[in-house]
C-alpha cells in the first residue's frame, strides 16, 4: 500500500470520449432517479403548451414512464434532432438564456434520459396529418397512431449502467418522489390538468382550476392548492399577495397553529418554477420567527414573480437553484409578504364566518381563511347580537411596571363620561409602555372579583357602539375570570377563552417593537474602546460590500488591518451585550442570505422579556371591564394570535362543539 501511495499512476493520453459516455455522463447529473424522468418530461410537456399531462408508471417508474400531454407537438423531421445534446426550440442565442421563461431550455434532458433506458418518441403537431414514432435506440422513424401532443415513453431505466440501479430504493419510495416531482408542477399551474396512473391504476388526478380568460387567478389557485395539498391546508392558511418594486409575492401562508415537525410542505417557485434556494427559505422562516412555537416548521406555497433578467435559473443542471441579480430585495418582499400576512388578527374574521351560520364550528385556523384577502368589516352575525364596551382610554404618557394598577379605574357610564383621567397625576412616565397595560400585582383591594361585576344589571352597563348602535366584536364580550389565567367570553359562535397573561404579553410586545422601529434606522451607541477580532477575508469582503446595509441596523464594523475587522458602534439596545459575536453572526448571515435578521432577532428578544415582565400575571383577578378591555386590544394588535413564543393566545369553542359534548340533539 505504501507503494501505491508513493510511485505516481501511469500516465494516460488527454482524448476526446465517445458521445454515449458523455451523455451518460451528464445523465449521472439530469437523472438521479425515476422522478427525475418524470420531472425533465413534464417541464417539456408544459412548454409545448398543454393542457392536460398524463403519466403512467411501472415498477415505481424504473420499468416504465410514460408522459402523455396534448400540447403542440413535434414534426417528424425534428424528432431525430430532439434526441440530439444541445438542441432544443427554447433558445437562440444568449439574450435568450438571460431571460429564459420556458421550464427547459438546456437541450440535453432527452439525450441524457436515452442514453441510460429504451426511449421512444410518439408525436403529432396539429398541422400533421398523422403521428410519427422515432425508437431512439435504433433512430427508427415510422408512422403510427396518436391525436395531437406527444408521449415519451421511458423503459427500463439505468439498464445500460446496473451499477446506477442498484442505488435506487423500493417501487414504493420511487413512486412517491414521482408523485411529489408532478405535485410540484401542479401547484404551479391550475391552468392544466394531471393524472398519474401506476400499474393500471389511477393514484391521483388534479383537473384544471383555471379557465383562460377568468380574471379571479387566486381563487383557481386556492382550489389547486385544496386539491393537491389538502383542504387543511388552504383552511389553515391566510393569502399572500404584497408587491415591492419589481418582485412580487403571492401564494398562501400557513397559520402557526398548522406548522410541522418537518419541512414537508414548504414549496416557493420563482416564475413558475419549483426551486430549492437558501434566501427564500431564510426569509420565510424569519417571517415565523415571533410566532412559531419550538422548532416547528412553517407550511407555505409562495410564487415569486421577477423579471427574467434579473433572476439566474443557469446555474444547476436540474434548474431547482437560483441565483438573485438582487437577493436582499427578494429576502427583503417575501419576509414582508408573509409577515403582513400573517400579522392581521383572525378575531376580526370570526365575526365575519359567524354571519353563514351561529352553529359552524369556527377556530382562529378556519376563521382566516374567509378574511385573508382583503380587510374584512365585520358582518352581521344570524345570532344574538352582543353590544360590545369601548376599551377603557388611557393617557398617551404611559406608565413604570410599578405604577401599572394606576391604569385602571372605575368606568363611567356612556351617559357620564369620566372628568378626571384614570391615571394618578404623579405616574411617572416610561417611553415602552402605554394603555395595553394591566395590573401585574397578585392580589389587593382596588379590584374587585370578576363574579362581582356580573350581577343583573351588567347588559345595563354594555355601552352602545360610537354611531349609537350595538357593535358586534369578534371576541365578544366576558363574562368570567377561571383560576385567575383563563378569561371566558361568549361570542355569536359560542365560547371564546383566552390565556390572558399571553395575550397581553403580545399586546406590550407588538406596542414596544412599533415604538422603536418608528425610526428609519435603529439608533446605535459608539463603543468607547473598538472591538477588533480576527476575521476571515470573506468576512471582511462582507463587511466592505455591506457597510450602508450594516449602517441601518445600527453597527458599525470597518476594516481595521487586512485581517482584522474593528467594531465601532452597536445597537444601542445591545450595548450590554458581546459586539464581536453580534458582529460576526449579521456578517455571516449577509454572506449567505444578503440580508440579516441576527439585529432584530436579539432585539426582539429584550422588548419579549420586557413585554413578558410588563404583562398581567396569572393568579390576578380582573374586572369584566379589565377584561373586555383587553380582549378590545387583541382584536386590533397585529399576531395577537399567539404570544411571544409561538403559544396560541385564545380558542373557540362553537355552540356545535358545545352541545356535542353534551350529546344535545342526540
Amino acid at each position: 500500500m505504501n507503494d501505491a501511495l508513493t510511485s505516481p499512476p501511469p500516465r494516460r493520453p488527454i482524448r476526446d470520449l465517445p458521445d454515449e459516455l458523455i451523455s451518460q455522463i451528464a445523465a449521472g447529473e439530469v437523472v438521479e432517479r425515476p422522478a427525475s424522468v418524470v420531472r425533465e418530461l413534464v417541464d417539456n410537456a408544459l412548454d409545448s403548451g398543454a393542457t392536460q399531462v398524463t403519466v403512467r408508471l411501472l415498477a415505481g417508474g424504473v420499468r416504465l414512464i410514460a408522459v402523455e400531454d396534448d400540447g403542440c407537438g413535434i414534426p417528424h423531421d425534428e424528432l431525430p434532432i430532439a434526441l440530439r445534446r444541445h438542441a432544443t426550440s427554447k433558445i437562440t442565442s444568449l439574450s435568450d438564456l438571460e431571460t429564459v421563461a420556458t421550464m427547459g431550455f438546456r437541450g440535453e434532458a432527452l439525450a441524457a434520459i436515452g442514453s441510460v433506458s429504451e426511449m421512444a418518441l410518439l408525436s403529432r403537431p396539429t398541422h400533421q396529418p398523422g403521428a410519427f414514432l422515432l425508437d431512439a435506440r435504433s433512430g427508427e422513424l415510422r408512422p403510427a397512431a396518436r391525436g395531437t401532443g406527444t408521449t415519451v415513453e421511458v423503459k427500463e431505466l439505468f439498464f445500460s449502467t446496473p451499477a446506477r440501479r442498484k442505488f435506487l430504493k423500493t417501487d414504493a419510495t420511487e413512486l412517491a418522489h414521482c408523485i411529489e416531482s408532478v405535485r410540484r408542477h401542479a401547484l404551479a399551474r391550475p391552468d392544466v390538468g394531471f393524472a398519474i396512473w401506476h400499474e393500471g391504476k389511477l393514484v391521483e388526478q388534479w383537473r384544471a382550476t383555471f379557465v383562460p380568460g377568468d380574471a379571479n387567478v387566486q381563487d383557481a389557485l386556492a382550489r389547486r392548492l385544496a386539491d393537491v395539498l389538502g383542504e387543511d391546508f388552504v383552511a389553515q392558511s391566510v393569502a399572500v399577495q404584497h408587491r415591492a418594486g419589481p418582485v412580487t409575492v403571492t401564494g398562501r401562508a400557513g397559520l402557526p397553529d398548522a406548522a410541522r415537525s418537518r419541512a414537508d410542505q414548504q414549496y416557493c417557485y420563482v416564475n413558475g418554477r419549483f426551486v430549492r434556494d437558501k434566501v427564500l427559505t431564510h426569509a420565510a422562516r424569519s417571517a415565523y420567527e415571533d410566532v412559531l412555537h419550538g422548532h416547528k416548521q412553517p407550511v407555505y406555497a409562495l410564487y415569486v414573480e421577477i423579471d427574467p433578467a434579473r433572476v439566474d435559473v443557469n446555474v444547476h443542471p436540474t434548474k431547482i437553484e437560483v441565483r438573485f441579480r438582487d437577493s436582499r430585495e427578494v429576502h427583503q418582499a417575501v419576509r414582508h409578504a408573509v409577515e403582513n400576512a400573517l400579522a392581521a388578527p383572525r378575531a376580526a374574521a370570526l365575526a365575519a364566518a359567524g354571519a353563514g351560520a351561529a352553529d359552524i364550528s369556527v377556530s382562529p385556523e378556519t376563521a382566516a381563511v374567509r378574511g385573508s384577502n382583503d380587510d374584512i368589516q365585520p358582518k352581521q352575525p344570524l345570532a344574538q347580537i352582543w353590544k360590545a364596551q369601548a376599551a377603557i382610554k388611557f393617557e398617551e404618557r404611559g406608565h413604570h411596571v410599578a405604577d401599572l394598577q394606576a391604569l385602571w379605574g372605575h368606568t363611567a357610564t356612556p351617559a357620564s363620561p369620566p372628568t378626571a383621567p384614570l391615571c394618578a397625576p404623579e405616574a411617572p412616565a416610561a417611553a415602552w409602555m402605554d394603555a395595553t397595560a394591566l395590573p401585574t400585582n397578585t392580589g389587593g383591594t382596588d379590584s374587585a372579583p370578576a363574579s362581582a361585576a356580573a350581577g343583573s344589571n351588567a347588559e345595563a352597563k354594555w355601552p352602545l357602539g360610537r354611531d349609537g348602535n350595538a357593535t358586534t366584536w369578534p371576541l365578544g364580550r366576558a363574562v368570567a375570570q377561571l383560576h385567575g389565567v383563563y378569561i371566558l367570553a361568549e361570542n355569536a359562535q359560542g365560547l371564546v377563552i383566552v390565556d390572558m397573561h399571553a395575550a397581553h404579553e403580545r399586546i406590550v410586545y407588538e406596542r414596544l417593537k412599533a415604538q422603536v422601529d418608528s425610526g428609519a434606522r435603529i439608533a446605535s451607541q459608539p463603543l468607547l474602546i473598538p472591538a477588533t477580532f480576527a476575521a476571515t477575508p470573506e468576512e471582511v469582503a462582507t463587511a466592505e460590500a455591506s457597510a450602508e446595509v450594516l449602517a441601518t441596523l445600527g453597527l458599525e464594523v470597518v476594516p481595521f488591518s487586512p485581517k482584522t475587522l474593528a467594531v465601532r458602534a452597536v445597537p444601542t439596545t445591545l450595548a450590554q451585550g458581546d459586539a464581536v459575536e453580534l458582529a460576526r453572526s449579521v456578517l455571516a448571515e449577509l454572506a449567505a442570505h444578503d440580508a440579516s435578521t441576527v439585529v432584530q432577532r436579539a432585539r426582539n428578544e429584550i422588548l419579549g422579556t420586557m413585554a413578558c415582565h410588563g404583562a398581567v400575571r396569572a393568579n390576578r383577578k380582573l374586572t369584566l371591564d379589565e377584561m373586555n378591555a383587553l380582549l378590545r386590544h387583541m382584536e386590533t394588535t397585529d399576531r395577537s394570535d399567539q404570544c411571544n413564543h409561538g403559544r396560541p393566545t385564545w380558542r373557540q369553542l362553537s355552540m356545535k362543539e358545545l352541545d356535542a359534548l353534551f350529546l344535545r340533539g342526540r
